[in-house]
């Protein structure tokens, strides 16, 4: 997957493109299949474990960029994850260079909202429910002629313009042409992914058909709770009150 900043052979454009559509495809569905079975049809972690912030100033940041969308723990971290991924080939021995930076972050910001928008596209729960009315997280964003949230309009056009300025930077018109023509791929891909995504929902009700499940059979317990830890949820409990 590394990115080339010199000019490079026709012979290897399309094996080039096929392979990075093919690797960040996956990606995004392997991602997005994740947050279906941790989080089901409750969206943007709304049973998960974790804190929501809409109020402090880090919160109101987030939600500014974000479509007005609450900050939680876990995305605070989940979208940091992927940030360093696509990074790792730098600390895997690659030369950085701005040019390989522009690529990277061109790359992350495309792969994001196809993430995202795989997340509804595989999820049993939202067949044929990607509107507004549907999405309560995507319920404040603005709907580019009401087919999908502003915010992947974003994404794309950040991804055009990074891959422009590595293409100026490096006076390499090949690496824009290579990025347009990736995100062509990611198009055929999407509507593949449309087409076999029936596979995937008829799977994930067959893992969950009744009597099915073995979790009574395995050995699960817990520890019990530090006394500290009781006091300390008790305290905020009092708080709250």
């Amino acid at each position: 997957m590394s990115y080339r900043t010199t000019k490079t052979s026709n012979l290897e454009c399309p094996m080039s493109v096929i392979l990075n559509v093919l690797f960040w495809s996956i990606f995004a569905v392997v991602l997005a299949c994740m947050e279906i079975e941790s989080e089901g049809r409750k969206g943007w972690a709304e049973n998960a474990p974790t804190w929501y912030r809409v109020t402090p100033w880090y919160a109101k940041a987030y939600g500014a960029v974000m479509g007005k969308k609450p900050l939680t723990g876990y995305h605070m971290f989940t979208f940091f994850m992927p940030f360093l991924l696509f990074h790792a080939h730098f600390a895997m021995g690659m030369e950085w260079s701005g040019v390989n930076e522009l690529l990277t972050l061109a790359m992350y910001f495309i792969v994001c909202p196809l993430w995202d928008y795989y997340w509804f596209v595989l999820n049993p729960w939202y067949r044929g429910k990607f509107t507004k009315r549907d999405i309560w997280w995507h319920a404040q964003s603005y709907w580019v002629f009401g087919r999908f949230p502003v915010d992947y309009l974003i994404g794309f056009s950040l991804s055009i313009l990074l891959a422009g300025a590595a293409a100026w930077w490096a006076t390499d018109a090949w690496l824009i042409q290579k990025h347009l023509l990736t995100l062509l791929g990611f198009a055929l891909f999407t509507a593949l992914l449309h087409l076999v995504s029936p596979l995937y929902r008829k799977w994930y009700w067959h893992m969950r058909r009744k009597n099915a499940d073995e979790r009574q059979l395995v050995n699960i317990f817990h520890s019990p709770v530090p006394q500290e830890i009781t006091r300390e949820m008790l305290m905020n409990t009092e708080r709250n009150r």
